[in-house]
């Protein structure tokens, strides 16, 4: 029997929503990369399908509405869109899926980067993977290259969202001139980039940029931190900021950075992956986590 005083269990509800599109979703969502196991793009030790499946189910039960996945998820034993697919599967009817293209891998885990005709057949694979009819939303994530080969393939996928295998399209390690090239094709629902404490005045500026035109910002590697060449003191130091504030709060460090980026706007969304179950439920409770003012100020300065 439960206890009538245990904590009830936290709800991705608590960190508000946002759109994507005319999709609504809870701003604390699920990054799907880390359930293929330890070496998701190394081939190292695949995770336990059960176990990661569970995950996923638990996400759900906590009202995470918002999972991202791509087809190129996988390691020598798992696909994190089969995963999906199989332990979510009939989907409920607020759950939005947003995968991405690009990239690609052939069976072997080489990598390769799609060219625009290909880029019709990673999104077929994806429909497959998931068992869906079209997908919600798909980026375009880049590896490089020029601005026009930026283009060409952004226009590649606005013509499959117009024949109906897209909903809604987004773009994914982009600057500035991604973001504006794309919108005069096609809207833009969401930029997914790299970012978090320690951002750069670059990727703040995509923020804000996301900002003004209503454009989900949804960050990737916010827990690990933005990854910058700092030194070791630097990086210290920032540790040093988020530890002293999650011992105030009785949070953990991770929390304090989920929270800290759900606080740089109503528009930004966060996608933290684990297939670790106690992990999702510290994950998602970050959504009601309230950093104060001089906080705030003082991750920013880190």
């Amino acid at each position: 029997m439960t206890s009538p005083h245990a904590p009830s269990a936290p709800s991705a509800s608590a960190a508000g929503s946002w759109t994507l599109g005319d999709l609504t979703v809870h701003r604390i969502g699920f990054g799907s990369m880390r359930l293929t196991g330890s070496g998701a793009f190394d081939q190292g030790t695949p995770s336990d399908r059960p176990r990661a499946i569970g995950v996923l189910r638990r996400a759900v039960e906590l009202g995470v509405n918002h999972i991202d996945t791509a087809a190129f998820y996988f390691s020598r034993l798992r696909s994190a869109n089969e995963l999906i697919n199989s332990a979510l599967a009939p989907y409920p009817a607020d759950l939005v899926i947003t995968t991405k293209v690009g990239p690609g891998r052939d069976p072997s885990g080489e990598w390769l980067s799609a060219t625009p005709e290909q880029l019709r057949g990673q999104v077929e694979e994806n429909l497959r993977q998931l068992g869906r009819d079209h997908l919600d939303v798909v980026n375009l994530r880049i590896m490089g290259g020029q601005l026009p080969a930026f283009v060409e393939r952004f226009g590649a996928l606005a013509e499959l969202r117009e024949a109906g295998l897209i909903r809604h399209l987004g773009i994914s390690n982009v600057g500035l001139d991604h973001l504006a090239a794309a919108q005069r094709i096609a809207p833009v629902v969401c930029v997914q980039n790299r970012y978090g404490v320690g951002a750069t005045a670059e990727q703040q500026a995509v923020l804000a940029a996301c900002g003004e035109q209503g454009i989900a910002f949804v960050p990737f590697f916010a827990i690990a931190g933005d990854g910058r060449e700092g030194g070791p003191a630097e990086r210290a130091g920032e540790e040093s900021a988020v530890l002293d504030i999650a011992r105030a709060h009785g949070a953990t460090g991770a929390q304090v950075r989920l929270a800290w980026t759900l606080q740089q706007g109503e528009h930004v969304l966060a996608i933290p992956g684990t297939g670790n179950p106690e992990h999702l439920v510290e994950n998602v409770a970050a959504g009601a986590l309230r950093l104060t003012g001089p906080e705030l100020a003082r991750l920013a300065a880190c």
